[in-house]
């Protein structure tokens, strides 16, 4: 039996309520700047669209920056899509940083930014035609955001476009543990308050979702990829084949739960 609408939905902030990629780049900028001792001048032209073309491949902002090493330093698109795990961490050898390090670095610069000039930092996200819409059509819906963002981050951006979203149901960076994990405790709190609750994830990373299909006890789970959001079009037809996962349209996403399945 398909469920018609889920006992909690779970989001997914950067890639699937909101589009940060130009504010990615210029804060992965500053810092590649910062670390590689390069001359704070206008980025190569067309070093940001590379950049979005590889942001798939990003997991947690420390490899923001190195993604731009990588690309300045001569390697190809297909290979950093292919090989990225292996790659990121000898970019951060060769200079002697750790990923905390180089963590620490991008989330100095991005609250130095904010400190100074919030209004600019803002204006670098958008969010995805019809999330905002979809938001405050589910106040009667309980539903969390499970994200690697800094919580005070998706706060700010929320409170922006006047969705005061409850701190209590948002899961950022500061738990440091994996999204399943966040997934699995919520599961089991529902469980002890509703017979056979259901969660619907919706994620823009294919990774994070192959992941979870691997662990039995997340099956309540129904797996969602958002095509709109930080993903390739290899991601999307893998997904497609993948019973365990739901390849999602923005278009879906922001209509009624019983299109979604």
């Amino acid at each position: 039996m398909i469920d018609t609408a889920p006992t909690l939905l779970a989001l997914d902030f950067d890639g699937v309520l909101c589009n940060g990629l130009m504010e990615y780049f210029q804060t992965a900028w500053r810092v590649y700047c910062q670390i590689w001792s390069h001359p704070k001048a206008v980025p190569p032209e067309g070093l940001a669209e590379q950049f979005y073309r590889l942001r798939p491949v990003v997991e947690t902002g420390w490899e923001m920056p190195v993604v731009i090493q990588a690309i300045l330093s001569g390697v190809s698109e297909p290979e950093i899509l292919a090989n990225w795990v292996a790659i990121a961490p000898q970019f951060a050898k060769a200079i002697g940083l750790s990923s905390t390090e180089i963590g620490n670095q991008v989330d100095d610069t991005r609250d130095d930014w904010i400190a100074h000039d919030l209004e600019s930092w803002l204006a670098l996200h958008q969010f995805y035609p019809g999330v905002i819409e979809r938001l405050q059509q589910l106040s009667s819906l309980h539903s969390v955001i499970i994200t690697t963002k800094e919580e005070r981050f998706v706060i700010q951006l929320l409170q922006q476009q006047g969705i005061a979203f409850p701190q209590s149901q948002i899961f950022g960076k500061s738990l440091k543990q994996p999204k399943s994990q966040t997934l699995r405790a919520l599961l089991q709190d529902l469980s002890q308050k509703t017979a056979n609750p259901s969660i619907w994830f919706v994620e823009d990373r294919l990774k994070t979702l192959q992941a979870m299909t691997a662990q039995p006890d997340l099956s309540p789970v129904r797996l969602f990829l958002g095509d709109w959001g930080y993903n390739t079009e290899s991601d999307r037809k893998t997904a497609q084949l993948d019973p365990k996962i739901h390849l999602l349209p923005l278009s879906t996403f922001v209509a009624d739960f019983s299109l979604w399945v």
